[in-house]
């Protein structure tokens, strides 16, 4: 999967252990991965870093991430990112809401990981 070398992707989750295993996963694949443990963080990282893609938990300390996803979508140096909600809180009304802020897709954990790369092929379009 040598074209996702050029892809960098910003894991945004607030535990440690999620964030690893998001990195090493998705570096294993190709990807470039920078990471950020809040929501401050994860606006500053994008900012600085200019992600490809972004998978982002709702549940964040500070800003939670249906407002870093609206605050990306709002901002013009960010049109065209996609924002992958990926989070443990499936519920209807989080799905609609994350929807609602403009998120490209809302994941459920847990997924596997073969399915996670082909979400995030197929938003960066590289799916075959």
């Amino acid at each position: 999967m040598d074209g996702n070398a050029t892809k960098k992707i910003l894991v945004v989750d607030d535990e440690e252990v999620t964030v690893e295993l998001a990195k090493k996963f998705l570096e294993g694949h190709g990807f470039e991965v920078v990471t950020a443990k809040n929501g401050e963080e994860a606006i500053e990282k994008a900012i600085d870093e200019h992600p490809d893609l972004i998978l982002l938990d709702v549940v964040l300390p500070g800003l939670d991430g249906f407002e870093v996803c609206s605050r990306i979508k709002a901002d013009k140096r960010f049109e065209g990112v996609p924002v992958l909600m990926f989070t443990a809180r499936g519920f209807d009304q989080d799905i609609r809401r994350g929807r609602e802020v403009g998120a490209d897709d809302y994941i459920v954990k847990p997924l596997s990981g073969s399915a996670l790369i082909a979400t995030i092929q197929k938003h960066l379009g590289l799916a075959s």
